[in-house]
């Protein structure tokens, strides 16, 4: 067999829906994992887990596989996002189609209400502060509603993140304001302005991150911002030479009680507090 033949067999198409007991599924379908009996350990492991329809490819021989991205599964959050976790493909047979209204009952407890997202570059000195803050947090244990996700100078990343409808948004960043470097401060945002019509639409630099950019390509692309604060750090090296790793001792001393103030801030918002801002709004 020549390899244009082997290519040939291992094709796969993809298929816009398929039925399974009675229930049309496709890409974004909720299901659960019933793998067959006398599978490997990884089977066993995922048996009775939710998972999301990545898709539906059907092979050379006109068998159905069901491509699936655990609900639950951490890879959801590493590296660019809007791309899959770990990918595992099933039988049709193999998945069960959630109900609607089981469906709406996972997604609810999963769904997360708070987004913290560190910004910063690792390679610009105190502008790591927030990717540095980030780190620390995760050895927390946070409530499931709430996501801590290091964006980096990913701003395409953040925006399109701020689609999954976080009832709160806290940015953690350097942000110089003229105080003595490793100064805290939270500040909230004037989303009002982002509203305006005569507010420019910024453009977001594929390797920058502006905070305020981000917010402003996300009303561009109609998507609801709701509460967003900025937990900030006055830095004492920002925007230096490219290649300058590693804090400042003032602002690396200042991580903890960040790291400290986010958490603060966290348990305050799921109280049904509303957190009073240190510094007047952006």
């Amino acid at each position: 067999m020549n390899e244009w033949e082997w290519q040939l067999l291992e094709e796969k198409t993809p298929v816009e829906h398929l039925d399974i007991s009675g229930v049309e599924v496709r890409s974004g379908s909720r299901v659960r994992l019933r793998p067959r009996q006398g599978g490997d350990v990884m089977d066993i492991a995922l048996a009775g887990q939710t998972a999301t329809i990545e898709c539906v490819e059907q092979d050379y021989e006109g068998k159905c596989h069901v491509c699936v991205v655990l609900d639950n599964d951490p890879g959801r959050d590493m590296g660019l996002l809007r791309q899959p976790g770990h990918r595992f493909f099933f039988d049709a047979e193999e998945v069960e189609p959630l109900s609607e209204e089981e469906a709406r009952r996972v997604a609810a407890t999963q769904k997360s209400s708070i987004l913290v997202a560190g910004i910063g570059n690792i390679f610009l000195g105190d502008d790591a502060f927030g990717v540095e803050v980030v780190r620390r947090m995760a050895g927390l244990q946070l409530p499931e509603s709430v996501r801590v996700s290091d964006f980096g100078i990913r701003g395409f990343d953040l925006a399109y993140a701020l689609q999954d409808g976080y009832e709160t948004t806290i940015l953690v960043d350097a942000c110089p304001r003229g105080q003595p470097p490793g100064t805290l401060y939270v500040i909230e945002p004037d989303l009002k302005a982002l509203h305006d019509p005569e507010t420019p639409q910024a453009a977001v630099e594929a390797h920058a991150m502006n905070p305020l950019s981000v917010l402003r390509m996300a009303r561009a692309m109609n998507i609801e911002v709701k509460n967003v604060l900025l937990v900030g750090c006055e830095p004492e090296t920002h925007g230096g030479d490219e290649g300058q790793m590693g804090l400042s001792a003032s602002v690396d001393a200042a991580v903890d009680e960040a790291v400290k103030l986010v958490e603060s801030l966290v348990n305050r918002i799921l109280n049904g507090d509303r957190p009073d801002s240190r510094s007047s709004k952006l």
